[in-house]
């Protein structure tokens, strides 16, 4: 490969969804061919560069794009195995979703607004995941807070406009604290670049308390994204988006960026030797074992589908963090596989709300009786990505909470199977119910607000096929686990690379 692609490709990557991002604000909104070829194009863009940076990764091949600033400030695009692991994930749901969002905003108004906005999400969170130093997650982060906003407050009605200023309220405050603590850091630490096994480890023993007071900075304003209790208001409001918007927060962006950079700051600036010894593993174990349970409790209570569904992502979500707070490197597996298996099965699970509520006009659990007769594919990807969710064999949720427990016994964290266990529990009480209306009651006379007619799809094929593709994503993540260039593989890649073994 040639030297002008090494210092390149990051950049393309990133600038594969911002250019096409941008041109779509200029389209007219009756332009629906054109609109749809940006957003295609940029997508399928982006997967084949990220198919180049994966097996340069893989091959210890090194890409950076490095932008001076000011002196000892760069804006440095970078790639290891963490970041293919996410970009990847990002790249893969953002070409499905992006077909989904198509079908899902046929015929409504401000196209053009949303899915440039989209595009511009899209692309500070692929900045998020190249981030090579802090500085440049902390811009990508900002970024992606206010590319966000306009997309919660779409349908521009009370509700929205509301849940998108709880949204900016929650993530603007996070996105301050995450500022002061690299600010922070930075003026003792220097120029803070992301290396595996971290860059604080060789310090003064004098600098360990200012390196826990900024430790929980930092976790303060990346859990506001990650939805760590009690920083995860923002989420359930949030649900007044579109089911597109709601899949690119649980499954793609928001929340994965915050979770993200937990696995950043612990792995590559303090190092998880550093972080177990100054006791900030256990302060973040403690706050995603509360979180996970929490998350689980308030969704058993919920009858709105996509309330329920968030209140299952503050628990699920966790899991990454949990795994990444376990010293050693199965727990780190698990934590990182579930960063890719849980955007898969979430973003499954909220196509398929998307689809009741567009379809029949079903927005709450007790609306869900029957709705296996009526819509059969889209009830079987649901099906899919709940028992996946409470780790079923052999879906791919199953194999994210094996390597946790097995990383819990090796790393004598045996409290921890406690948590896995009761949570395993409360996912199945608040899903399995959902399945059982939907397979085993009769269905009403008439549906809520019946808006596409079952002709010979159950539903348009723009909203019917993403889900499926993504559901049988989630069984065969589970079923090839071991297979090459597999999430469980990359994570292995990951934790061998960190652990130095």
């Amino acid at each position: 490969m040639s030297s002008a692609l090494d210092t390149l490709l990051p950049l393309l990557i990133v600038c594969s969804s911002l250019v096409p991002g941008a041109a779509i604000f200029l389209v007219r909104e009756d332009s629906h061919l054109l609109r749809t070829s940006l957003n295609m194009a940029g997508a399928l863009t982006k997967l084949a560069l990220v198919g180049v940076m994966i097996w340069g990764v893989y091959h210890e091949h090194d890409y950076e794009s490095r932008i001076s600033l000011a002196p000892g400030l760069d804006l440095v695009f970078a790639a290891d195995a963490l970041s293919v692991l996410f970009v990847t994930l990002s790249s893969v749901l953002w070409l499905v979703t992006t077909i989904y969002a198509i079908g899902y905003l046929e015929r409504t108004p401000n196209r053009s607004r949303f899915f440039g906005f989209f595009s511009l999400c899209v692309s500070a969170t692929v900045g998020i995941a190249l981030a090579g130093n802090l500085l440049t997650f902390v811009i990508c982060y900002e970024i992606l807070t206010l590319a966000t906003y306009p997309l919660v407050a779409h349908r521009g009605t009370p509700e929205a406009t509301r849940g998108a200023r709880i949204y900016l309220y929650y993530t603007v405050g996070g996105g301050a604290l995450l500022l002061l603590g690299a600010v922070w850091l930075q003026t003792i630490a220097g120029p803070l670049d992301f290396v595996q096994g971290g860059i604080l480890g060789d310090l003064p023993a004098t600098l360990h308390g200012q390196f826990q007071v900024i430790f929980v900075l930092l976790l303060a304003g990346l859990g506001v994204k990650a939805a760590l209790v009690p920083l995860h208001g923002w989420l359930p409001q949030s649900m007044v988006a579109p089911a597109p918007v709601s899949a690119l927060l649980h499954a793609v962006a928001v929340v994965k960026a915050g979770a993200f950079g937990i696995v950043r700051v612990v792995y590559d600036v303090y190092g998880v030797n550093l972080a177990d010894a100054l006791g900030l593993l256990a302060l973040l174990g403690a706050l995603a074992s509360v979180t996970i349970l929490y998350g689980s409790l308030r969704a058993l209570v919920q009858d709105g589908l996509k309330t329920r569904l968030a209140y299952s992502t503050v628990s699920q979500v966790s899991y990454i963090a949990l795994g990444t707070s376990i010293f050693g490197p199965i727990a780190t597996v698990g934590g990182l596989v579930h960063l890719v298996h849980q955007g898969i099965m979430k973003i499954t699970l909220f196509f398929c709300a998307g689809n009741y509520a567009e379809t029949l006009g079903i927005h709450r659990v007790s609306q869900m009786d029957g709705v296996g007769r009526r819509m059969p594919w889209t009830t079987l990807a649901f099906s899919a990505g709940a028992l996946g969710m409470i780790g079923i064999p052999p879906l791919a949720g199953f194999v994210s909470k094996w390597y946790l427990g097995l990383g819990a016994i090796d790393g004598g964290a045996d409290w921890v199977l406690a948590v896995l266990a009761a949570s395993g529990l409360l996912n199945a009480a608040y899903f399995l119910p959902i399945l059982y209306r939907a397979w085993f009651r009769p269905p009403p006379e008439h549906w809520p607000e019946e808006r596409i007619a079952r002709r010979r799809l159950e539903t348009r094929a723009a909203l019917l096929w993403p889900p499926l593709i993504t559901a049988t994503l989630c069984l065969l993540a589970g079923l090839f686990a071991a297979a090459p260039f597999s999430p469980l593989e990359w994570a292995e890649l990951i934790a061998r690379r960190e652990y130095d073994r």
